[in-house]
């Protein structure tokens, strides 16, 4: 039913979320982070069914546990600095355009002929990697 008077909408920034760590998975703190198909969070890694989250805030070990069993804080909404993949580079011409998930440290240009998720809009391109919103 819609709105017939004010209210009082709850909000939170989002500069920080929290996701359920999947089975069997460590995350490393400064890691790019994902969800994978069932919403778990997993560290980056060359797939397609993977949606970027952000960078972790924490390292985490569920290596020994199930789905969910722990969770995780990613920081969420900012830029992050990743590296630069040697063999398919991000370069000027990426700029404002999205780059693709190679691993939980690395972004590259392309999608590797639909086998990379996509991470995020590339905002600058430097010597020491690539920023990421």
């Amino acid at each position: 039913m819609a709105l017939t008077a004010d209210r009082n909408t709850p909000y939170r920034n989002g500069d920080t979320i929290s996701a359920p760590v999947a089975a069997s998975t460590t995350i490393y703190a400064g890691a790019l982070v994902c969800a994978d198909a069932s919403g778990n969070a997993v560290p980056g890694a060359t797939a397609t069914t993977l949606t970027y989250l952000g960078r972790a805030s924490e390292h985490v070990d569920n290596s020994a546990g199930s789905a969910g069993d722990v969770s995780i804080a990613i920081d969420h909404g900012k830029a992050f600095l990743f590296k630069n993949s040697g063999a398919d580079a991000v370069t000027q011409a990426s700029l404002g355009k999205v780059c693709y998930i190679v691993d939980d440290e690395t972004v590259a240009a392309t999608d590797g002929t639909s086998t990379r998720s996509a991470a995020g809009k590339v905002i600058e391109v430097s010597s020491e990697g690539v920023w990421v919103l």
